[in-house]
């Protein structure tokens, strides 16, 4: 059986990482036999969650996770959809991955609040006299990814600005169709729930939060895909 390896519930939310919601989905579309297990970064192939351990093979990132599921299992992702249409959808993956993504970082990891009640959790498990050290450590270091690729340089305008022509951009896309590319699931639908969903979640205090919450269409959305593959949550 495919061991998933994640956090595991928190905030509200299946996992905290969008992209570990991302690969739940996925191999609860693909049908596939699979446990969650707790991750460890000693484990992890590339440093970074989510990972998945399948006899022998150990494998890194949600995107190459899906890609094993259709190779070994016949997995199919695509939805019937068009070479035309799978593209788009593509471009939509990438744009929320690494583009979107980073704003919900920013506003997780650097606002004092959310870093708070947020990601400080991560540190629990640290014995108590070096807890603050390292997750001062970790948090640096997040700042400074953040100002390397960009999304931190920006003021928290320019920051909405940027993050909401994303999320305008997939329920422009997004239109009527029940799902993303139309009246069929597809893999795009695992990574714009996870998201959207990430963004939307009212745990944390960001001006994103309302830019998903407002959009009734969106809403709609997201809540008919956790009906269907996360019933035990609430959008």
């Amino acid at each position: 059986m495919i061991k998933l390896y994640a956090m595991g519930p928190l905030f509200g939310l299946p996992d905290p990482s969008p992209f570990v919601v991302k690969a739940l989905m996925l191999l609860k579309m693909s049908g596939v036999p699979f446990e969650t297990k707790a991750m460890s970064f000693r484990e992890t192939p590339k440093g970074k969650i989510p990972y998945v351990r399948d006899g022998d093979l150990l494998l890194g990132d949600s995107h190459f996770i899906g890609r094993h599921l259709e190779v070994k299992y016949g997995a199919d992702f695509s939805g019937g959809y068009s070479t035309a249409d799978l593209a788009k959808g593509w471009a939509v993956a990438r744009m929320l991955e690494d583009h979107l993504y980073f704003a919900l970082v920013y506003d997780r990891w650097v606002p004092d609040a959310n870093f708070d009640k947020g990601p400080r959790q991560y540190f629990k498990s640290i014995p108590a006299p070096i807890r603050p050290f390292i997750s001062a450590s970790i948090r640096s270091k997040v700042r400074k990814m953040l100002h390397a690729q960009g999304m931190g340089r920006h003021s928290e305008t320019e920051r909405r600005e940027l993050a909401k022509g994303d999320i305008d951009a997939v329920a422009a896309l997004l239109g009527s169709n029940a799902y993303f590319l139309g009246p069929r699931v597809s893999g795009v639908d695992a990574t714009i729930f996870a998201f959207l969903g990430s963004l939307a979640c009212p745990y944390f205090n960001h001006s994103l939060v309302d830019c998903v919450r407002s959009n009734s269409r969106l809403m709609s959305y997201l809540t008919t895909i956790q009906s269907e593959y996360f019933p035990e949550f609430r959008v």
